[in-house]
């Protein structure tokens, strides 16, 4: 069974950083495509970045673009979102998302999810 367990999140400043983690486990990480989706209150969820399975290649929506750094340790099922120059705006809770076949920014495009963790940017 597929689990995924997200940590990290919390209370930062603008302008700040954080890093959030995606620990994985029912399956080797190797095999599966990454992203970090997230969902801020009132809206609907969105995509922040990929790590594909087959070459290890990144992708990030624009407001990532420069400030996130997607990371996967294949050896320890990991998963991570290094965000730093935090804005309000960023403040949401961040999702894990793997699927063995999908490859792009598409919410349909996974099938295992975990529960989330918030992340606050404010001063």
């Amino acid at each position: 069974q597929v689990q995924l367990v997200e940590s990290g999140g919390g209370l930062v400043q603008p302008g700040g950083s954080l890093t959030l983690s995606c620990a994985a486990s029912g399956m080797s990480l190797a095999w599966y495509t990454a992203a970090w989706f997230r969902q801020a209150p009132g809206k609907d969820r969105e995509a922040v970045a990929c790590t594909v399975n087959s070459d290890e290649s990144t992708y990030y929506k624009e407001f990532a673009e420069g400030r996130f750094t997607i990371s996967r340790d294949n050896a320890k099922n990991m998963v991570y979102l290094q965000m730093n120059n935090l804005k309000p705006e960023d403040t949401a809770v961040y999702y894990c998302a793997v699927d063995p076949t999908g490859w792009g920014l598409r919410e349909e495009e996974y099938t295992y999810w975990g529960r989330g963790t918030q992340v606050t940017v404010s001063s």
